[in-house]
């Protein structure tokens, strides 16, 4: 486990801008050529070539292809649950209904503002290191989603966290279909509004009076 580890850590962090300015090239080249290209052709030599640099300057920044994936996910994630905490920070005390209605917003947002990209790190989730990382995110979000629950004006919960998990695979699991596209047709022109109206009715079935 160590090991696998390992080969997933980024040699190095960029300080300089210069050093920054690569690494965001290098992940954007990532998420178009995986675009593009696919995960089994998502090669570091496609990736150097699309962000204009080196494969030498990649591997500076990464030790592997899965290493430089890996990261690129982690990024991802990290802003989705960044976006979810801040937002439930907000709705601290606010009633069910506001928490839900901007929930579901906040996370469509995120997910849908680059529907390609994020259908594409699905492929990467699915690489070494990636199924932890995604556990490491929902736990994120299950969390602070569960504190933000503990707050509600309007009612409280027996188990908030159960309640938080529950919502949030839900959450995931229609906008996935939606991105690799099995949803049935106008699914996702109906997303939000159908998404808040579930999550909104489980939030009041949970609650206790």
């Amino acid at each position: 486990m160590a090991a696998a580890s390992a080969e997933l850590t980024p040699r190095k962090s960029p300080l300089q801008a210069r050093a920054r300015a690569t690494k965001e090239a290098l992940h954007v080249a990532t998420i178009q050529v995986l675009t593009r290209e696919g995960l089994i052709d998502c090669t570091t030599t496609r990736i150097a070539k699309r962000a204009g640099t080196s494969v030498g300057t990649l591997y500076q920044y990464y030790p592997n292809r899965d290493a430089l994936l890996a990261a690129v996910l982690e990024e991802h994630l990290g802003k989705l649950a960044e976006a979810i905490e801040r937002t439930c920070a907000r709705l601290h005390g606010a009633n069910l209904s506001e928490m839900a209605t901007a929930l579901i917003a906040t996370f469509l947002e995120v997910k849908l503002g680059n529907p390609d990209a994020s259908n594409a790190l699905y492929a990467i989730a699915g690489e070494r290191g990636g199924a932890e990382l995604v556990l490491r995110g929902n736990n994120r979000m299950v969390a602070t989603m569960s504190a933000m629950l503990a707050t509600a004006s309007d009612t409280r919960f027996a188990d908030p966290a159960i309640t938080a998990a529950v919502a949030l695979s839900s959450i995931v699991g229609c906008v996935r279909a939606v991105l690799e596209g099995y949803a049935p047709p106008g699914f996702d022109h109906q997303l939000e509004r159908q998404l808040v109206s579930l999550v909104s009715a489980y939030f009041e079935n949970e609650a206790e009076r």
